[in-house]
């Protein structure tokens, strides 16, 4: 007679493994890791001290549904609800652009811009979930910042992000399409955006998880990617203070024509590059 399988989460963890790569997702064990754990209402180290389990029917059943999610190449973040950005636990819900590591290295460089100062004001340009407003708010608490996004969708969300991080109180997210909201005399210290980016050529060729799950609106800059960014650098110098920066993350072909745009259509001074972790330009900051 056959022994039944017991399907212990070891077990359970190295079939979808293989299961993930077989279907083409690259991060296959990481994903099995925070699906089950989600699945089972635990952390992954949990995980790590559980092995033997066995998963109970129940269970299984239930991993199964996110398992089967997975596959059709949804992304993670919208299968759990969440996506942790800055050590922040940030709600992820469809129609909102799933925050991304990368983006991390904008957020350094606004915390840098407004180290030293007192009273810092940020506006931060089509927020999304309000990841960076709110790592910005959380890393410096003398920081006030305004986010606007044309969704509002992403405004409620990225609201309930803010609240949830203790930081409702200093950030102001509106609804509207760039500036068009914010009265005229308003000046910031720092203006920055993650803006679409994307030369409207090449989404059809990203990954499913971008092309069948992500707002194509928060990605498509226009025919060769800088259509929200040209807008950017023509307005916001009227919206800086004296000194006060610009900083965009950018895709990792447009740094020289960013730098162009800040330097000719801003007026932009001490423009500067930063690099992501794989050594390619991420994001162009300039000041006024």
């Amino acid at each position: 007679m056959k022994t039944p399988v017991r399907w212990t989460i070891q077990d359970v963890l190295a079939w979808t493994t293989d299961y993930f790569k077989k279907k083409g997702i690259p991060s296959a064990r990481l994903d099995a890791e925070i699906l089950l754990a989600h699945a089972l209402g635990v952390d992954r180290l949990h995980l790590y001290l559980s092995m033997d389990r066995p998963l109970r029917p129940d269970e299984r059943s239930q991993f199964r549904d996110v398992v089967r999610r997975r596959a059709g190449r949804e992304p993670v973040a919208l299968i759990t609800g969440k996506k942790e950005f800055w050590s922040i636990q940030l709600r992820t819900v469809p129609g909102i652009l799933i925050p991304r590591p990368d983006t991390e290295i904008l957020v350094e460089a606004v915390v840098e811009e407004i180290r030293d100062n007192p009273t810092p004001t940020i506006m931060e340009i089509g927020t999304g979930s309000g990841a960076i407003a709110v790592a910005v708010a959380r890393e410096n608490p003398r920081a006030t910042v305004v986010a606007t996004d044309v969704n509002p969708l992403a405004v409620s969300t990225a609201r309930l992000n803010a609240d949830d991080a203790g930081v409702g109180e200093r950030v102001r997210f509106v609804a509207c399409d760039l500036f068009e909201a914010i009265r005229p005399a308003a000046a910031f210290d720092v203006i920055c955006s993650n803006p679409p980016y994307i030369p409207r050529d090449e989404i059809p060729s990203l990954e499913p998880e971008i092309t069948q799950f992500e707002p194509i609106r928060a990605l498509d800059g226009g025919p060769d990617g800088l259509d929200v960014i040209r807008a950017l650098a023509a307005q916001a110098p009227l919206r800086l203070k004296p000194g006060g920066a610009l900083v965009l993350e950018i895709g990792e072909t447009q740094e020289i024509a960013v730098r162009e745009l800040f330097s000719s259509l801003a007026g932009l001074q001490e423009i500067r590059t930063l690099r992501d972790l794989a050594g390619k330009p991420r994001v162009v900051k300039g000041r006024c």
